[in-house]
């Protein structure tokens, strides 16, 4: 063999390959890894201009991959918008959004949040009333926690087009004045799109939003990301950072065909011509977005059974598919033609009912193409009936568990409150689903419903059904804990997997990408609970340095 650019050697390597879980050392050239194993093996790859990284012990491991991340909505986010935190007040909300109007130009949306369901009953019968108190003059427009809901104030409802005797949008909902049957302020699902749209981000903008982005997913140790739902300026967006070299990451992004945003199917030629014209070396676009519904605070996740009738829902006109956002029978139809047009679909379903019709519409793209290797994946899988657990590995459909809801969080109250406690202690059945053999797949939905895109937060939940946040005692189905060894390749192998790179990236081995990471922790020997803390002290991506931790 030629001699390597480069040898990393001294320390741990887990490889994530089965055949040579680990390693003492690894040789790198050009980007790529050429040998892995005894460390005399590799050194005698050692040559004139070779250079020698002496890793005194510490762990190195394959990067990770996030699967559902809506990297530029969280970049934005951390760049130019109103955020105050998970946990905060709403008077902390409020402080903020008069804050920034004192500072915006009156022509400048106020955008930004969170706000939460638990706030709802503070908020009065008429939200926008205490976003018009802050101001009349500048336009408010705050989301939920889950994105899925918007507060507005009377200015950006009048901009939105939703006036007083505004009309219900199908697919949506309008919350209303119970004297007046005015809009009040809160818009849902595709109800949602017209406020939307008056937050623009300028091309300029975007490009810091990529590098923002990548920065980072690189400090936790993220080497592949997904974008869960792209349209048209996100796709020329990271095409245009990947070709100026700011895009240093391996990433998929799934075109949207339904958006709870409203508006009409984006046509199968014109996912065909997206994917054509914005495919480039580092981004990969044979995957397309569906949703088929919201998200139970919203009372718009679609569940077998109904939400509680003490949360104030009607449950004696309860429909299962009343909350679906594409008819099965559509929704069949399209899982067909997205399978025999080439694109892996991943489907929003939250509810065991929008789940088990994601799974109806896989097995009639299976029953109607036959198999194929599009592996297509139920986004967040969060209530799955026990019926439907072994379809995944039937139909060779991938689960995602996302967002990082599988230990207690702020979102924990309001879920059992909507739900009950027996149904939420079957959120996020993760040691079910790999019983079931199902593959499962990581995303941390940030920024929606997360506050952060952090994995090792993530990995020891999922070890622990615990949260490291001591504000959230307690642990949340602990039978749903998994051990390291079964949670590694949901981050690592799985992902990669799902990106269509298995033969690039997700293990160390001999001709893959250089795609690891480097820490200081022991990673099998730490704690479980001590693993929300890990940070990587460099995380590298073909072979280059992306981030290094200050000293």
């Amino acid at each position: 063999m030629p001699h390597a650019d480069e040898i990393w050697t001294g320390g741990t390597i887990l490889t994530m390959d089965p055949a040579n879980p680990l390693a003492e050392a690894m040789a790198v050239t050009d980007g790529k890894i050429t040998a892995v194993g005894r460390a005399s093996d590799v050194e005698n790859l050692t040559g004139p201009g070779t250079t020698i990284h002496q890793l005194h012990g510490r762990f190195v491991m394959p990067g990770l991959v996030e699967s559902h991340t809506h990297a530029l909505w969280g970049a934005c986010r951390t760049l130019f918008d109103i955020y105050v935190g998970f946990d905060a007040s709403l008077t902390d909300l409020l402080d903020a959004v008069r804050e920034r109007c004192r500072n915006n130009d009156p022509s400048e949306v106020v955008f930004g949040g969170p706000w939460r369901p638990a706030m709802r009953s503070e908020m009065g019968a008429n939200p926008r009333e205490l976003l018009d108190a802050i101001s009349t003059e500048q336009t408010i427009v705050l989301h939920d926690a889950s994105q899925h809901l918007l507060w507005c104030n009377s200015l950006a409802l009048q901009r939105a087009g939703i006036g007083p005797d505004a009309l219900d949008i199908p697919g949506g909902i309008i919350e209303r004045d119970p004297a007046t049957g005015a809009p009040n302020g809160i818009l849902a699902e595709t109800a949602t799109a017209a406020a939307r749209a008056l937050v623009a981000r300028s091309p300029d903008q975007l490009g810091q939003a990529v590098r923002e982005a990548v920065r980072y997913f690189t400090s936790f140790g993220f080497t592949a990301f997904k974008e869960p739902m792209a349209f048209e300026e996100e796709l020329r967006t990271y095409q245009a950072a990947d070709e100026c070299g700011d895009l240093s990451m391996h990433m998929a992004a799934h075109i949207v065909h339904s958006s709870p945003l409203g508006g009409d199917l984006v046509p199968y030629d014109e996912m065909d011509r997206l994917r054509r014209t914005y495919a480039s070396e580092n981004v990969r676009l044979n995957f397309a977005k569906l949703f088929l519904d919201g998200v139970a605070p919203g009372f718009t996740a679609s569940f077998i059974e109904p939400y509680l009738a003490e949360s104030g829902y009607d449950v004696a006109s309860h429909d299962p598919d009343a909350t679906l956002l594409i008819p099965p029978a559509e929704l069949n139809d399209m899982l067909i033609q997205l399978d025999r047009r080439g694109f892996t679909v991943k489907m929003h379903a939250v509810g065991d009912n929008a789940i088990r019709k994601g799974l109806d519409a896989i097995a009639a793209a299976r029953a109607a193409n036959g198999p194929s290797n599009m592996r297509h994946e139920i986004a967040h899988s969060s209530f799955v009936s026990d019926a439907d657990l072994s379809r995944f590995n039937s139909l060779n459909a991938v689960a995602e568990v996302s967002p990082k809801m599988w230990y207690p969080n702020p979102g924990t109250a309001i879920q059992k409150a909507l739900l009950g406690t027996d149904r939420v202690e079957k959120n996020h059945r993760i040691a079910d689903l790999l019983t079931a053999g199902a593959e499962v797949i990581f995303g941390s939905d940030w920024p929606a419903a997360a506050p952060d895109a952090n994995p090792w937060t993530g990995l020891s939940g999922m070890l622990t059904r615990r949260s490291a946040d001591p504000n959230f005692p307690g642990a949340l189905a602990p039978n749903q804990a998994i051990s390291l060894a079964n949670a590694l390749p949901i981050f690592t192998t799985n992902g990669a997997r799902s990106l269509g790179m298995e033969r690039e990236t997700g293990s160390i081995q001999a001709g893959k990408w250089a795609d690891f990471i480097v820490l200081k922790e022991d990673l099998p020997n730490t704690q479980p609970m001590d693993v929300a803390a890990i940070r990587p002290q460099q995380t590298y991506w073909k072979g280059r340095a992306v981030f290094e931790a200050c000293a």
